[in-house]
C-alpha cells in the first residue's frame, strides 16, 4: 500500500460506463510504526470509509453495499473489490476510489455517479399491496429506494427478497425480473413476477356502473376472469377495453386507480376502481405551426362539433386523420402535440395543437429484391408514384394492401413473406421504397 497519498482508482465496470480521471490528495502520515506494519502485510485497519457524489443514497448505505466494515483489516485489493461490487450493482454509472493513511489506520473514499432508475412493477403478488412490498424491500435490500436500476445484481437481490416473502406464505415459486414498457405509457419499468403462478382470477369488479353494466365490456371479461392473475394483463385490459368505453362517453379524464386483490384458496378476486370524472363537451381546437392546411381545413377533419360530447375515441381518430392528411401530401414526419385545456366550470375541453410539419418528401427509388424478371416488371407497372412526384403514403399503403398482390394475378407462384421499408432522406426530402419478396 502506498502511504501518504490518496490516488483515484477506477472500478471495473462495463464498457459503456464512463470513467473520469480525478486529482490526487495528499495526507500527512505520522505513524511510522503502523506504516512499517502495513508495508509488511499490505493491509491496515480501516479507520474511515465514506462515499460521495450520490444524490439518492447516504454514505453509510453505499459503504454497506460495498461490503466494507470499519475496523477490518483491508488493503488495496479489498478496496478494488468493493468498488467493483458497487459498479456492478446497477445503481451507479461510474465508481472511483482513493485511499491512504489516517490517524488511526487507513481511510478510503468512493466517488460515485448515480445511474438512472425506473419504477418497480410488481406483476402478480396478490397477497401484498405495493406499499407492503416496497416496505419489505426497503428493510431487506441495500440501496432500494422504491425505484430500481435497469440492470445489475441488486435486481437479483430484490427477486430473492420477494421470493423469501412469498415463501413465508407457502408459495415456493421463483421470482424473475425483466425490463418492460409500462402498459399504456412510454415509461420503462422493471417488472417482477412470480414464475409459473397457480392463481386464477375468479372475479373482476370495477365499482362503477358504466363498466359494470356495459354488455360489450362484459363480453371481454374472459380475457381476465379465468386467466392467471397478472397486473400487466389487467392494465392492458383497462387500456384496450375499458378506457375506450369511458372516452366514448366524454369521460376524457378518466383515471384507473390501483387495483386490489383478495386471495381466496387458489383464486383471486380483483377490484379495479375507476374514477370517471365529469363528462366534458367539445370546443374547437386552436392550431399552431400549421402552414400546409388552414384552421378550417384542419377542423373539418375532426369529426366533432362545438357543444358535442367530447368523445375521446373520435378525438384520437381525428388526430390520426390529420396526420394521414399530411402523409398524403408527403409530410411523413408531421407531428401533432395536442394539449387539452379543461374548463371545470363549463365542463368543456379545448385542445391547443402544436404542429411540426417537417419536409415534404418526394418519391425516390423503388427498390425490389427477390423477384423474377416477370414479377418485377409487373410490380413496377402497378406502382403509381412516379420518381420525383410528391410521395403519398395512402397510395403506398393501398399498393401494399391490394394492388401489388393483384399484379401477380395469373402467375404460378406466390411469396410467403414480403418485407417493406421506407428509407427517408430528410436532407434531400426524398424517400426510397424498399420491398423484399421471400
Amino acid at each position: 500500500m502506498k502511504h501518504g497519498a490518496l490516488f483515484w482508482l477506477a472500478a471495473k465496470v462495463a464498457p459503456h460506463l464512463a470513467i473520469v480521471a480525478l486529482s490526487s490528495l495528499t495526507l500527512a502520515n505520522n505513524c511510522s510504526g503502523r506504516q512499517q506494519a502495513q508495508e509488511q502485510t499490505g493491509k491496515g485497519r480501516l479507520a474511515e470509509a465514506r462515499a460521495v457524489g450520490s444524490a439518492k443514497f447516504k454514505s453509510e448505505q453505499i459503504i454497506a453495499a460495498a461490503g466494507l466494515q470499519v475496523g477490518a483489516e483491508v488493503g488495496r485489493d479489498d478496496f478494488q473489490q468493493a468498488a467493483d461490487k458497487l459498479a456492478k450493482c446497477g445503481r451507479f454509472l461510474n465508481v472511483q476510489y482513493r485511499y491512504g493513511d489516517a490517524e488511526a489506520g487507513v481511510r478510503v473514499e468512493f466517488q460515485v455517479t448515480d445511474a438512472p432508475s425506473v419504477p418497480a412493477w410488481f406483476d402478480n403478488f396478490p397477497w401484498f399491496t405495493d406499499d407492503e412490498l416496497n416496505a419489505t424491500l426497503k428493510s431487506s435490500v441495500l440501496l432500494f429506494d422504491g425505484t430500481v436500476p435497469e440492470g445489475g445484481w441488486i435486481l437479483d437481490e430484490i427477486s430473492d427478497a420477494l421470493q423469501l416473502q412469498i415463501g413465508k406464505l407457502g408459495v415456493h415459486n421463483t421470482v424473475s425480473h425483466s425490463l418492460i414498457t409500462a402498459p399504456g405509457a412510454d415509461q420503462r419499468v422493471q417488472q417482477f413476477r412470480v414464475d409459473d403462478p397457480s392463481l386464477n382470477v375468479a372475479s373482476l369488479e370495477f365499482g362503477d356502473a358504466l363498466a359494470e353494466d356495459d354488455r360489450g365490456l362484459r363480453a371481454h371479461l374472459p380475457d381476465i376472469v379465468g386467466a392467471k392473475y397478472s397486473r400487466t394483463a389487467l392494465a392492458l385490459f383497462e387500456i384496450e377495453q375499458v378506457r375506450p368505453l369511458y372516452l366514448s362517453h366524454g369521460f376524457v379524464r378518466v383515471k384507473f386507480l390501483t387495483p386490489t386483490a383478495k386471495v381466496v384458496g387458489s383464486s383471486v378476486s380483483v377490484t379495479a376502481p375507476i374514477e370517471p370524472g365529469p363528462v366534458f363537451t367539445w370546443r374547437a381546437p386552436t392550431w399552431m405551426g400549421a402552414t400546409v392546411f388552414g384552421p378550417l381545413e384542419l377542423a373539418a377533419v375532426i369529426p366533432l362539433h362545438e357543444g358535442e360530447v367530447a368523445d375521446g375515441t373520435r378525438i384520437e381518430r381525428g388526430w390520426q386523420s390529420v396526420s394521414n392528411e399530411y402523409a398524403e401530401r408527403g409530410y411523413l414526419d408531421a407531428n401533432l402535440s395536442p394539449v387539452p385545456h379543461f374548463d371545470e366550470t363549463a365542463r368543456t375541453v379545448a385542445y391547443a395543437v402544436s404542429v411540426t410539419e417537417g419536409p415534404q418528401y418526394h418519391m425516390g427509388a423503388l427498390i425490389l429484391t427477390g423477384l423474377s424478371t416477370e414479377g418485377e416488371k409487373r410490380v413496377r407497372a402497378a406502382w403509381k408514384i412516379p420518381q420525383g412526384a410528391v410521395f403519398n403514403r395512402a397510395v403506398y399503403e393501398d399498393f401494399m394492401a391490394s394492388r401489388m398482390r393483384e399484379a401477380f394475378s395469373g402467375l404460378p407462384f406466390h411469396y410467403e413473406k414480403i418485407g417493406r421499408f421506407l428509407r427517408e432522406d430528410s436532407k434531400n426530402a426524398t424517400v426510397d421504397v424498399l420491398i423484399d419478396f421471400q
